[in-house]
């Protein structure tokens, strides 16, 4: 279609702001969005409603949407036996996982384009992910047969299925046992078995690796406490290989969804904003603990590659990059050699393609049609640079210049290319967790840009995703919409957490008290514990779950967990850690039964354990003294800790005192930036010594 031309076919998905649904506006098939039109046509009408659930960035999504939404003989089966509903399963993600749930029950797996046939009442019946063309179309005429004459026996497996979403929902009560260091440790060792000893990863047994950052978490607390050796090679050997493949973008930075085969070598291509923090966390972990430069050098680039291409003017941050560009996956992001050759020359393209795994005869040998053609090289490290500057009878450092010169060239060259499309609606969930990362990338490696890009997302979320008081999900492009749910405030009142620990700004922490308070009001199931997903005042579905296992991103009851503990530490709420221990008693059997699948939910009970330092710093902002003070802090690999500033030169120090007891009553010894390092506030002897205060850290 050129810009000239009109669409032959527009929809009712016109009028939404989902960049996914957009995409299917001109589809043939009468799309509708999930809502009362669409839900009352199907009861109205009697008719079985077909659901559709994907992603932008989605690349199986894009392949069933040219096969069957844009093919005329599917859209008239369609249009005429079905009232069809597009959801973007980013802005409902209450109605993605619902029906997931009901998928894994009647296939066994999952995935998406998840497409489901419901009753009129919402009740799933059959399901499946993506359908060649050929035989979507015999299961569009089996089910409309059966619709017709068997009526009864859908009806009746709706209802067993049903039924299972409800009892699934339910999920556990809170009981007597709380988690426990023996069931955190378990995880741990099993979580390690489960390691590619030789390639880094989990594979799950299949071929798929994706980046493990938070089992990574795990096992680096688990080495800090026990000092087992295995935790921190598991860890290291992954992000050495994920740095060094296809994974990670070695141009521009950033890391992809995740990799198709053992080697970390061809990845699906599309970048998600939730990944982004997640991986440089795990990197900035893993520099506090070992001062490895890589790690520093691959957290930076991927927080660098945010800021420059997820980030919106207004300041919020984009939530997916496509992994086609022109039709085509990873189009974008592949080279030939000439292509490098044209770009660099004969003598940097050399240097360049010994380093990066390029070759004339490519390294991407991918059959389905679905690729760019021909020779293609997705850049990877082979061999260190070490023995590709003896190779060529380099100095290491005249080396990596050329590289590094070698990379901008290219760089630049591909931001020529037609680039992958961009999901640009601005989620708050996953704005939560990059304001996080950022804030920690600016504490771990002392670059102020990641701060001032923490809070101007913060502002931006505050300003334009929150309707009296309460916080909403999806914006895009001046409009916002749907209520939030439980990881929106999960995510924000992490990220507002760490704003206050990088800014000191009381405005962060007492916002994120606001919305603490809104989570438990409207969230948190007084009678069986825990956090649900949605809100008391939600749409119902079929049934009101509780999230408990990590998936793509941390569960919300498991950030919430931590959230809980920070806050009742930083304003001494002792009702507040009285919340957080329902959660561990009604998700410790899970925990106990279930390794590897709650890893951030164990993370937080390791805080409750442990207990947490309290670190309170005295001193000016601006004093250099309290900069090495706070450097010390943050440079260490402290994972339980919460850290507090007070500025005794403030007019506002007697109220940061009141509102933050772990402030009060602290004081500089003999005019110098002081240290407290505490714990239940009982605090070891205050310091002005840095290093004397790494030391207590650590105790």
């Amino acid at each position: 279609m050129t810009a000239t031309t009109q669409p032959q076919h527009t929809n009712r998905l016109i009028h939404s702001t989902s960049p996914y649904l957009l995409q299917h506006a001109h589809n043939p098939v009468d799309w509708y969005p999930w809502g009362p039109e669409a839900l009352n046509k199907a009861r109205q009408e009697d008719k079985p409603i077909f659901l559709s659930v994907g992603y932008a960035a989605c690349h199986w999504c894009h392949v069933m949407e040219h096969e069957s939404f844009e093919n005329q003989e599917v859209a008239a089966v369609l249009n005429q036996h079905f009232v069809c509903i597009k959801v973007d399963r980013e802005e409902r993600p209450d109605i993605d996982d619902l029906y997931m749930q009901a998928t894994l029950a009647m296939t066994g797996s999952g995935g998406w384009p998840m497409s489901v046939f419901l009753t009129p009442d919402l009740k799933p019946f059959l399901a499946g992910t993506y359908f060649p063309r050929t035989q979507f179309l015999q299961l569009l005429g089996a089910v409309g047969d059966a619709w017709e004459n068997r009526r009864k026996e859908l009806d009746t497996q709706a209802g067993h299925v049903a039924d299972y979403l409800k009892q699934w929902a339910a999920g556990p009560k809170a009981g007597e046992t709380a988690i426990s260091r023996e069931m955190i440790a378990n995880n741990a060792r099993v979580i390690a078995d489960h390691f590619d000893a030789r390639l880094g990863g989990i594979s799950g047994g299949g071929t798929n690796k994706f980046p493990p950052s938070m089992s990574m978490d795990l096992l680096l607390r688990e080495y800090r406490r026990t000092g087992q050796k295995r935790y921190l090679e598991r860890v290291e050997l992954t992000l050495e290989r994920m740095a060094a493949g296809g994974i990670y973008d070695q141009l521009g930075g950033g890391i992809h969804r995740y990799s198709t085969d053992l080697y970390w070598l061809v990845p699906h291509f599309e970048k998600m904003l939730y990944d982004q923090a997640l991986v440089a966390d795990i990197y900035l972990h893993a520099y506090q603990l070992t001062r490895k430069p890589l790690y520093a050098r691959v957290a930076g680039e991927i927080l660098d590659w945010v800021l420059r291409d997820l980030r919106s003017p207004e300041g919020g941050f984009y939530s997916t990059l496509d992994a086609d560009s022109e039709g085509l996956e990873g189009k974008y992001y592949v080279w030939t050699m000439p292509q490098v050759e044209q770009v660099l020359g004969a003598d940097d393209a050399r240097l360049f393609c010994a380093y990066y795994d390029v070759t004339e005869a490519g390294n991407w040998d991918e059959r389905f049609g679905h690729a760019p053609p021909g020779p293609k090289n997705i850049l990877n490290v082979k061999r260190d640079m070490e023995t590709v500057a003896k190779l060529h009878g380099l100095p290491m450092e005249t080396l990596r210049d050329r590289l590094r010169a070698a990379r901008e060239k290219l760089l630049a060259e591909r931001s020529q290319r037609v680039p992958p499309g961009l999901d640009d609606k601005i989620l708050t969930s996953w704005n939560g967790m990059m304001i996080a990362s950022l804030a920690r990338g600016y504490r771990v490696l002392d670059e102020p840009r990641y701060r001032d890009g923490a809070v101007a997302a913060a502002g931006f979320v505050l300003k334009n995703l929150r309707k009296d008081g309460r916080l909403l999900r999806s914006y895009r492009r001046g409009k916002a919409h749907l209520a939030g749910y439980l990881d929106d405030y999960a995510n924000l009142i992490d990220g507002l957490l760490w704003l206050y620990e990088t800014t000191f700004e009381l405005r962060w922490l007492e916002t994120a008290a606001e919305l603490n308070d809104l989570a438990v009001e409207h969230f948190f199931d007084e009678k069986g514990g825990a956090f649900f997903y949605t809100a008391d005042d939600h749409e119902e579905l079929l049934a009101r779950a509780k999230d408990s296992r990590d998936g793509a991103t941390p569960s919300g009851n498991s950030v919430m967990a931590m959230n809980l503990l920070r806050l009742a530490v930083l304003l001494n709420r002792p009702d507040l850690r009285e919340k957080a221990d329902s959660i561990f008693k009604t998700f410790a059997g899970q925990a106990a039964g279930q390794p590897g699948s709650m890893e951030r939910l164990l993370a937080a009970a390791d805080f409750r354990l442990d207990p947490p330092r309290e670190v309170a710093v005295v001193g000016p902002p601006d004093d250099p003294r309290t900069g090495v003070l706070l450097r010390t802090v943050y440079q260490a690999y402290v994972p339980n800790k919460v850290v507090a500033l007070l500025d005794p030169t403030s007019p506002a120090a007697a109220e940061a005192a009141r509102r933050v007891p772990l402030l009060a009553e602290k004081k500089m010894l003999d005019g110098a930036p002081t240290a407290y390092v505490c714990r239940n506030y009982a605090c070891q002897a205050p310091t002005a010594d840095p290093a004397k205060l790494a030391e207590q850290l650590q105790q």
